[in-house]
């Protein structure tokens, strides 16, 4: 599913899918449904877009009311008309032109006048924002549900919120309502969770996406000398509830800064603009080119909400904080901003032990400072130039952003035992990889290709297991004479004299007690076994011994070498089944100081990042080798990598924690 740059320019869509999309861009930009702010520094003072989304907006609440049908949809039509045109807006309203656009009266052209040029939205389309109970205009929020029906579920049932559908559906109310049925409840449901656990944060991959794109943005604008993210996207953590983004500028230019920054595209609403801080609300035509999920493995499209999920996140939103500061506060206000809390309280309490105060402006002598505090007291500052140099004046190495969580950081920095976390570069290969044997959408040789093609030395090939029909997956003789490509693949290229070799695996399905999903002879003929749960409502049924002592039990199996995606969760999709993953971790740890290479799987998916980063430090800690793996089922998934990547050096990984690194003679070695 794709969403251009133009909201309202979506193709290949019947009118009323079009009409449900645009009720979700509009519901989720901010998670409410209100009129747009006014742009301190028009006129224009509303974009093209939030015209449009108002006047959308109008449309809906109508719908609401039971409006009559051509009032609606003259406001709809102006909606789409507005969403298509390429010209600005503003000189159409200054020079009279809009009044000749086909579809805009001369009511609506007024109406849109007075709020492009004045900055004031005509108080019928407030009243009607007003007079619309909240409960109403929240449930639009919820997939596949649009305001017919939430009409009609109001004055059958008297549901006025998302609270009340629930107990209605819970209720088995809405079921018997005409035109309705079981299956239209029991989605209404799906749709309340799933919003739910959308609006609650974002996964870092759609997080970094929006970040990055607002980044690159802000750092184009003439007179911006740096802008960084910082937040919980910089410290890459799995899951983010908002974005900050710190901007150094000089005092001088700061005012011509944040006009150009709320110029900017993408921007859904304005929620605040002050001198040194600009909260806003970014939409999908921030990025370039436009917006697409991409392709998804079936099995993980299904937890997060299939379809829905896609139309969810193609309208979706992200809150967006902006803080303008001088080049010498920049180094300061990035670190307090970055986090964690917890390891901002352990820095400051460190700087208050040596006489400093420590803030967002500045490292200050305490002494000096006396009663000044804030902006007042930063010229006091000790000085600067970058994060590196606050950490030295408090007798630390650097910390890199992503340990950031008072997990023993600032004990290694002080002894100077901070790890060299890997880098994307140090990454030679994945073991974890799907082809079109099963239910990827890629050949052999396209993905062999697309490896070679990003600089790595070798490729694993591990298709799904003959048990998991949904996947399609490989029967036994499918899979072998898979095998016998691949090493007619690997001769030629050292016939050649080609660095490069692809191993032969499989992703087993974990069966009946632990058990493997091919007989041991088959097993036999592979390089590898990467051994996974995909029998999720088992293992989800049972509690944590018995799963526990399962996967201990397919670890001792000869043929495991790697334990996949090993707790199976799908990070806003469900949470993994219950197991003890430090008893398991301590297992492999047997078997690898024995010489028997036992490996657990970072799933680097950003739909999963299971292993969880926590863990990847406890696997360090044990010796226990981490594989970082995409699980790609597509070319495109290899790069999923990134992800993965980020995900280890969080859980203070380095290069020889992780076979990823090693080159295809020694991962051969380790193999065999």
């Amino acid at each position: 599913m794709f969403l251009s740059t133009n909201l309202y320019q979506l193709t290949n869509q019947s009118k009323g899918k079009v009409c449900q999309r645009l009720r979700f861009v509009l519901f989720m930009a901010g998670g409410d449904f209100t009129l747009a702010k006014p742009r301190p520094t028009g006129p224009p003072f509303f974009s093209r877009n939030q015209i449009a989304q108002a006047l959308h907006q109008v449309a809906v609440l109508l719908e609401l009311q039971g409006a009559n049908v051509f009032r609606l949809r003259s406001y709809q039509n102006a909606s789409r008309t507005l969403g298509g045109i390429s010209e600005d807006l503003g000189e159409l309203v200054s020079t009279g032109e809009l009044f000749d656009i086909k579809g805009i009266g001369k009511g609506l052209g007024s109406a849109i006048s007075q709020a492009v040029g004045e900055g004031r939205w005509p108080s019928d389309w407030i009243d009607l924002h007003n007079n619309t109970p909240s409960g109403l205009i929240e449930m639009l929020g919820i997939p596949g549900l649009g305001p017919k029906r939430i009409k009609i579920m109001n004055e059958e049932l008297g549901v006025d919120s998302i609270a009340t559908l629930r107990q209605a559906a819970e209720e088995d109310a809405i079921a018997g309502l005409k035109g309705f049925g079981a299956k239209s409840q029991q989605k209404m449901l799906d749709g309340i969770e799933l919003l739910a656990r959308f609006r609650a944060r974002r996964r870092l991959d759609i997080g970094l996406m929006y970040g990055e794109a607002f980044e690159q943005k802000i750092a184009s604008i003439d007179g911006v000398i740096k802008a960084q993210l910082a937040g919980s996207a910089r410290r890459r953590k799995e899951t983010i509830g908002d974005l900050d983004v710190v901007v150094g500028v000089l005092d001088e230019d700061k005012d011509r800064v944040s006009k150009a920054i709320l110029g900017l595209p993408g921007i859904a609403d304005v929620k605040g603009a002050g001198d040194s801080k600009i909260s806003l609300i970014l939409d999908t035509s921030i990025f370039d080119g436009g917006f697409s999920v991409g392709h998804i493995d079936p099995n993980v499209m299904d937890a997060i909400g299939g379809d829905d999920y896609e139309q969810l996140e193609s309208g979706g939103t992200i809150d967006a904080q902006v803080r303008l500061v001088t080049p010498e506060v920049f180094p300061f206000t990035l670190a307090y901003f970055t986090g964690s809390k917890e390891h901002n309280i352990v820095m400051r309490q460190r700087a208050i032990d040596r006489g400093l105060r420590l803030s967002e402006f500045g490292l200050v002598p305490e002494a000096e400072a006396g009663e000044l505090k804030g902006m007042a007291a930063a010229h006091l500052s000790l000085p600067a130039l970058d994060e590196a140099d606050i950490y030295r004046h408090l007798g630390l190495d650097w910390v890199s952003p992503e340990l950031r969580e008072d997990t023993g950081e600032i004990a290694a920095a002080t002894d100077k035992l901070l790890p060299r976390l890997i880098i994307p570069s140090d990454i030679r290969g994945a073991l974890h990889n799907h082809t079109t044997l099963s239910d990827g959408d890629a050949s052999l040789e396209q993905m062999a290709d697309a490896a070679r093609n990003i600089g790595w030395n070798w490729l694993g090939i591990a298709d799904h297991s003959q048990s998991l029909k949904i996947a399609n997956g490989a029967s036994a003789e499918d899979l072998l004479a898979q095998g016998v490509v691949i090493k007619q693949y690997n001769s030629a290229w050292a016939d050649e004299g080609v660095d490069f070799r692809l191993f032969h695996g499989v992703e087993s399905d974990i069966i009946e007690d632990g058990k493997l999903d091919y007989t041991d002879d088959v097993l036999g003929k592979l390089d590898y076994v990467v051994a996974s749960v995909h029998a999720m409502t088992k293992w989800k049924n049972r509690d944590e011994v018995p799963n526990t002592e399962e996967l201990i039990r397919v670890i001792d199996h000869p043929a495991t070498s790697v334990l996949g995606h090993p707790t199976g969760r799908i990070l806003q999709g469900r949470d993994g089944y219950e197991v003890d993953m430090f008893a398991v971790i301590e297992h492999m740890a047997e078997h690898n100081a024995a010489g028997r290479m036992k490996a657990v799987e970072l799933n680097a998916s950003p739909y999963r990042l299971d292993l969880d980063w926590r863990l990847c430090k406890y696997a360090k800690t044990n010796n226990v080798p981490v594989i970082i793996n995409p699980d790609a089922h597509s070319v495109r998934g290899l790069a999923d990598v990134a992800y993965g990547v980020m995900a280890a050096r969080k859980g203070w990984l380095e290069s020889n924690d992780i076979l990823n690194s090693l080159s295809g003679e020694d991962m051969t070695k380790r193999l065999s």
